[in-house]
Formats: C-alpha cells, sequence, structure tokens
C-alpha cells in the first residue's frame, strides 16, 4: 500500500516539475467549461492513456515501443490540428476537398466553441496522455525498475495508472483555481475571443517542443532538484514501515531476522567474494551495511568509495560492509568478470553474487545501487535508493554502532573524493542521460531508418546531431541488448552535455582486443579525455566494463563526441554521463 501512495504523491508533485510544462496548454485549453463534463473526463483520460502507454513501455518487448510511438505521432497531429484551428477558427473550412468534412467538424469541435461532452474531453484526455514523458524521479524509477525485473503484472500496471492520477489531482487543482481566476475578471473583458488564440499559440509550441524532442532533454535539464529531494524524503519516510516490498520484505521477516526475510536470502547466496561463505554468527549482533551494485553502472561506481570508507572507518567498532552483485548485463554474470572488476575498483569486503536476482527478490530491492542498513537487533534502520545520503548514512552508522555499546570516531567522517570513473558527477552540468544502445531499450536515435532489430544493416550518420541524439555509421546487428560492430571499421556518435562521458563496451571474445579513438567536434580530445583514453583519443576495449571517454577538463559545454573502432566484433550497451 506504501507503495501506491508514494505513486500518487509522486504524480501530484509533478506539477512543480517542468517536465509537465508541455502538456499544460492542452489541459488548460479545459477550462473554460464545466469542470465534471470537460476538464475532469480530459485528466482521467490522460491518467489511463499515461498509464496504458508506460505499461507497455515498462513491461512489453520493442513492438510496444513501436506502437507508443505511432500512438505517440498521432496525438501530436492531432494536437497540432487543434492548435491551427484555434488560432484561426476558419482554417478548416479552407482544407482541401478530401478532408473538408472531417475539418469543419474539427473546427466545430475545437475552434469556435470547445466541446463541452464527456467523450470528447476523454479522447482528447487520451491523446494529451500520450504525449505526456514526466521526469523519472526516484518513484517513479522504483515501478519502472520493479516492472523491468519483475515482468508483467497487474499491480505495476496499478502503480503507474496512480501515478497518473496524482499529476492529474495536481493539475486540477491548478485548472479549478484558473477558472475563479478568469470568473473573478470575466466583467472586463471578452476573454474568451482573446484566450482562444493565446491557447492555440501556446499548444503549438507545446507540440513543436514535444516533436522537437525538447520535453525530454532541455526541460530536463530544468528538473526541479527539489522535487526529487521530496520524493526521496517520500521514500524514505515510507520505507521506513518496510512495507515497500510486499512480502519477502524486512518487515515480513520471522521472529530471528538471520533465518528468514532479507538476512535469509543473503545467507543463502554464492558463490562469494573476499571471504567465505557468511553465516548467520558473523552477521548476529552487528551493525550491517549491504550494498547492492553492478560493476558497470556508473551511478555503483560513484558510490563505492563512500561504502568503502565507511567498511575501513567503523570495522574495528562491529560494522560488517556486505556487497551484493546483481548483475544488469549477460557479461556481469561471469564471476571471473567481476572477481576481477572488484580487484581493482578496490572492492575488499565481501560480495555475494547474485546472478539469479534472489538476494534482490529478499530485500525487495527496487534499484542500483542500493544501500540497506541494519541495527544489531537485524532490524532495518536505514535506506537509499541510488546516489547521494552520505552525510545521513553516516550519522544512521554511528548512531547505530553507538546504540550497540560500541564507541564509533568522534567526528563524522569528511569528505570523500573518488577518483576516475568513482568521482562524484558534475550535477550542475549533468544534462544528458543515460541511453541503450540495445532496442530493448534505446532512446533518442537518429541514424535515417531508424533501428533494424537482430538484424546486419548498414547505417548512415546525420551531417549534424541534434542534442541528446545518437547515430550509428557501418554495418552494426542491433540487439535486444547491445549492437555488435560487424564491419572491420564503424563509429557511434553522439551530441551531449555534461562533464564525462562513457560508454559500456565489450570484446566480441576474450583475449581479442579492439583499437578505438575518439574525438571531440572532430578533433582530439586533448586534455578532455577520459582515464580509458590517451590525449589523441586512442584506446582500446580489453574487457567487458564501463569505459570513460571524455572528461572536460574546463568549462563544460555541448560537444559532439565520435568513437571509431577499428576492428570489427565490439557490442557497445549503454552510454552514461557525469
Amino acid at each position: 500500500m506504501a507503495l501506491f501512495v508514494l505513486a500518487y504523491l509522486a504524480g501530484v508533485l509533478t506539477i512543480a516539475s517542468p517536465c509537465i510544462w508541455p502538456i499544460l496548454p492542452f489541459a488548460l485549453a479545459r477550462a473554460d467549461g464545466p469542470f465534471r463534463r470537460t476538464a475532469l473526463p480530459m485528466l482521467l483520460g490522460l491518467a489511463l492513456a499515461f498509464g496504458a502507454a508506460a505499461s507497455l513501455a515498462a513491461i512489453a518487448g520493442g513492438w510496444a515501443v513501436e506502437a507508443s510511438r505511432y500512438g505517440r505521432a498521432g496525438a501530436l497531429l492531432l494536437m497540432t490540428l487543434v492548435g491551427l484551428s484555434l488560432l484561426w477558427p476558419g482554417l478548416a473550412a479552407r482544407l482541401t476537398a478530401p478532408v473538408v468534412a472531417a475539418g469543419s467538424r474539427l473546427a466545430d469541435w475545437s475552434g469556435t466553441r470547445w466541446p463541452s461532452g464527456t467523450p470528447a474531453s476523454l479522447a482528447l484526455g487520451v491523446a494529451t496522455g500520450l504525449l505526456w514523458a514526466p521526469c523519472a524521479g526516484p518513484v517513479l524509477g522504483l515501478i519502472l525498475t520493479g516492472a523491468a525485473l519483475g515482468g508483467p503484472r497487474i499491480e505495476t500496471s496499478l502503480l503507474l495508472l496512480t501515478y497518473g492520477l496524482g499529476a492529474a489531482t495536481s493539475l486540477a487543482a491548478g485548472l479549478l483555481l484558473g477558472r475563479r481566476l478568469l470568473a473573478a475578471v470575466g466583467g472586463w473583458v471578452r476573454w474568451g475571443e482573446r484566450l482562444r488564440p493565446a491557447l492555440g499559440g501556446a499548444v503549438l509550441a507545446a507540440v513543436a517542443t514535444i516533436w522537437l524532442g525538447l520535453d525530454a532533454s532541455l526541460l530536463t535539464r530544468w528538473s526541479a532538484a527539489g522535487t526529487i529531494r521530496i520524493e526521496q524524503g517520500l521514500v524514505d519516510g515510507l520505507g521506513s514501515g518496510r512495507d515497500l516490498a510486499g512480502p519477502g520484505s524486512p518487515a515480513q521477516a520471522a521472529a530471528d531476522p538471520m533465518e528468514a526475510g532479507p538476512f535469509g536470502a543473503l545467507l543463502g547466496a554464492g558463490p562469494w567474494l573476499n571471504a567465505q561463505p557468511l553465516r548467520a554468527e558473523d552477521l548476529r549482533g552487528k551493525v550491517v551495511l549491504v550494498n547492492f551494485w553492478t560493476y558497470s553502472c556508473i551511478n555503483c561506481l560513484r558510490v563505492l568509495p563512500h561504502v568503502r570508507t565507511w567498511a575501513e572507518r567503523y570495522r574495528h567498532q562491529g560494522l560488517v560492509v556486505v556487497g551484493v552483485h546483481t548483475p544488469e548485463f549477460a557479461f556481469e554474470k561471469d564471476v571471473g568478470n567481476v572477481s576481477r572488476a572488484a580487484a581493482t575498483l578496490g572492492v575488499g569486503y565481501p560480495v555475494a553474487i547474485d546472478n539469479d536476482f534472489a538476494v534482490w527478490r529478499g530485500f525487495g530491492n527496487q534499484a542500483w545501487p542500493a544501500i540497506y542498513i541494519f541495527g544489531a537487533d537485524g532490524r532495518l534502520r536505514h535506506r537509499v535508493l541510488g546516489e547521494g545520503g552520505y552525510e545521513r548514512s553516516d550519522e544512521v552508522l554511528r548512531q547505530l554502532l553507538a546504540d550497540a555499546g560500541a564507541a564509533p570516531p568522534a567526528a563524522a567522517a569528511g569528505p570523500v573524493v573518488g577518483e576516475g570513473t568513482q568521482a562524484a558527477a558534475d550535477a550542475r552540468d549533468l544534462h544528458s542521460g543515460e541511453t541503450y544502445v540495445g532496442y530493448a531499450q534505446a532512446s533518442n536515435f537518429a541514424s535515417p531508418g531508424g533501428i533494424w532489430e537482430d538484424a546486419p544493416n548498414r547505417y548512415r550518420p546525420l551531417a549534424a546531431l541534434p542534442l541528446d541524439r545518437w547515430s550509428l555509421t557501418g554495418t552494426w546487428t542491433v540487439g535486444r541488448e547491445f549492437a555488435t560492430l560487424d564491419d572491420p571499421s564503424g563509429r557511434i556518435a553522439y551530441r551531449f552535455h555534461a562533464r564525462d562521458l562513457h560508454l559500456v563496451l565489450a570484446p566480441s571474445a576474450p583475449g581479442r582486443p579492439v583499437r578505438f579513438r575518439v574525438r571531440l567536434d572532430g578533433a582530439a580530445p586533448g586534455a578532455d579525455h577520459g582515464t580509458d583514453v590517451d590525449a589523441d583519443g586512442w584506446g582500446r576495449v580489453d574487457s567487458p566494463r564501463l569505459y570513460q571517454l571524455v572528461r572536460q577538463a574546463e568549462r563544460v559545454a555541448d560537444r559532439t563526441f565520435e568513437i571509431e573502432f577499428l576492428d570489427a566484433g565490439v557490442r557497445a550497451y549503454a552510454f552514461t554521463f557525469g
């Protein structure tokens, strides 16, 4: 139940986020009619359409994504016609003969007078819902991650619908307030005539914003950090009741927390790195920190310096730190790969290999990375999903150790500075988001003709990439999880805005490295090269992992990144930024 409350409250909070701005003109266009017959059906249609489209995208395959694209294009076309008709009511009458009848009906429907009927308002809401792509804050991230891992479930659709209803609630409050303001000044001017062209212009501007993809890139840059903080506070607050995960969560543990629940799943895991399999005796009476991670996840890597610091700083006071490595990509299931990565990353505490997600499910976990802190009594006392909250976690650790009779250091751990891929992100200039290359989750692909699924295709680049778009050049086979280069030479380009650019890459086979060269705006990166590239841009893919290819040394600006591979067989998985 708590997760449904979270989903609803997070939806309500979207009114404070710029991600909802593009659909506001469509909603405001319903403000002048009876609320029950115009605005309310439109808002319900919005929530239903968003819940249905997001459910398909979260739990279905590529066919659902394609269907969503066509539905989105149709909705954009409808909204364009609505906006034009608002600006020029006589436009429909001047349309060419084959569409005169339909255009006239559209003009009657949306031009001179908006319909007061419930069916028309519901249809408009459905079209609006197909266009809405909210910012994925912590709560929406919980829902979508659970959907991706848990497969098709009615709970996922209900949660997404609840999120949409929350957004509809806040929009409804805004519409009611807007109508009262209009009523208060209704005698001053003929608002109906003056408002209609203004709304038409706003609708067309919103449509243009969505057509150009600015709703997902530009507006995401402005997304209020305060909204994200409030969502995380809701997660932490309601999560303290430990009912987010349902059966198998800490709240369902037996009287002895070491025998069932999350600890039962943890102690039943294996194999283990850096230690013999842990036993209940190793954890009983100890403060325990469990960190879920996977070694090619940039967010997980940036958390590691803090976890290592706690493990070293508090181990003599009784803190036990345990890593749970739950893979995202297939190559992360290879224990040898994980072992080498752990050594390279300085992970010396025990790590459970969770290839079958058994520990993940036992904890009811929802995200990479995630930190769970248990008191000496075995009860969950603190949880953090994603990055951040380090000072609060340190405070919780010190308090729990003191409660257990230990004497933690008098001062809290100071600032922790990571190196290379483990350095904290430059949040101020982090405007580009994670982008997958495999078609199952691919987005923002710009090469002409789109992606060919599971088939070799010769891709051509664009002359100039828009911001936050990427392209392929050469013959590639794009699979669900990654794209494979079939030619001896091929390129990937990305127009981005962030200090760091990373790309998860793998050679086609062990012992067969792939040479590559990186360019920024057509030139060698120089001082802006990443840790896996030299100043001239040269590097090689020698193992499956995350590669840091760009770190801008001074001012961060929009840049065009290009990587050219000089050998066939490389696999490209996902871009991440920092």
